[in-house]
């Protein structure tokens, strides 16, 4: 067992933290008596209580490291064979198959591809097999108070989490999560969880942990209430006739170029697109090579849950890869396959 030390918590002992291999206990700061006023006065919490969960909970170096190293800062290549093995082909088809009737029923009432459905919660936590380890009360206390950078991201969503926990009758101590915080089988912060969870099962609990059912349902909510477009793609592959394409690369995620822009800037698609409808036109590293895609606003929508073309993209080609096995077409073979 570890030994808790005691800490006062500042950006001065970042170095300190990422040094140590034992875990340490919050101590007192002006930072961690603000959160605790916070809870005290504008959500009429017991100080006392807020004050003994947050002394329950550790700072851990292990997170520090982890959100320092995240995936996405990686290239296409080897982003996507994380993500497009047998494995996880297979594992979707059987979530798929597990949860036919959930997923019928949500898709038909929300517009929001079953496949797409799937292919989050795949992406995410291998369909609930890896839904984290860590508490998730430590890990929002050790990048709200330890992380300097993101602290006010994360003490937010410390404050979500204490009333989510308020509101669905949970312990704080109990629930596990991401390094980040991210909890259950679509990994969705507190902020998320209150906003866009659902109660599928109509048991009065909204149970992404456990219950796929409510799990499917949370993650197609989250996409309506960001605007998915029913019926509509998602990406679809482009081919530059030189290097003009190159100046409307930008880093910016929203789509930004009609159709007049891309014939002026040599992109050519068999796709058949609406002419009053922006795009985005995106580039993703091969070994050899690059990659052009034009990223559709559903495109968009899917990089509101996490803000990278790298998901999105894993994503989609998740989705169509489990659609086609699903419909009895081998997309990998065994020999390519790569298991986690």
């Amino acid at each position: 067992m570890h030994k808790k030390i005691p800490l006062k918590i500042g950006s001065c002992f970042l170095a300190l933290l990422f040094s140590m291999t034992s875990q340490a206990a919050i101590g007192d700061s002006p930072l961690v008596d603000a959160f605790v006023e916070q809870m005290v006065t504008k959500h009429h919490f017991d100080r006392l209580q807020v004050q003994t969960w947050l002394q329950a909970a550790d700072i851990k170096p292990a997170i520090l490291k982890s959100i320092s190293a995240p995936a996405e800062g990686i290239s296409w290549y080897k982003y996507r064979k994380i993500f497009m093995t047998e494995k996880r082909i297979e594992g979707g088809l059987r979530f798929w198959q597990q949860n036919a009737a959930t997923l019928d029923a949500v898709s038909a009432q929300t517009g929001v591809p079953a496949a797409i459905i799937v292919a989050i919660i795949g992406v995410e936590t291998q369909y609930g097999g890896n839904v984290g380890s860590y508490r998730v009360i430590d890990a929002l206390s050790t990048l709200g108070f330890a992380y300097p950078k993101r602290s006010a991201f994360f003490l937010s969503e410390l404050e979500h989490f204490l009333l989510l926990c308020r509101e669905e009758q949970i312990d704080p101590l109990k629930p596990l999560g991401s390094y980040a915080g991210a909890m259950g089988f679509p990994q969705f912060m507190p902020s998320s969880y209150r906003n866009f969870a659902v109660d599928f099962e109509q048991d009065k609990h909204r149970d992404i942990w456990t219950n796929p059912r409510d799990a499917i349902a949370s993650v197609a909510n989250y996409f309506v209430k960001h605007q998915w477009r029913s019926g509509e793609g998602v990406f679809v592959p482009v081919i530059a006739t030189d290097d003009q394409y190159k100046v409307a690369i930008r880093k910016e995620l929203e789509p930004d170029l009609m159709q007049a822009d891309l014939q002026r800037l040599g992109i050519n698609t068999t796709a058949v697109l609406k002419a009053d409808d922006k795009v985005k036109l995106l580039s993703f590293e091969q070994e050899q090579s690059e990659e052009l895609w034009l990223g559709l606003y559903n495109y968009y929508v899917i990089t509101r849950y996490n803000h990278s073309p790298l998901y999105a993209l894993a994503v989609f080609q998740l989705s169509e890869a489990i659609a086609d096995r699903k419909a009895g077409n081998s997309v990998l073979s065994d020999k390519a396959a790569q298991p986690l």
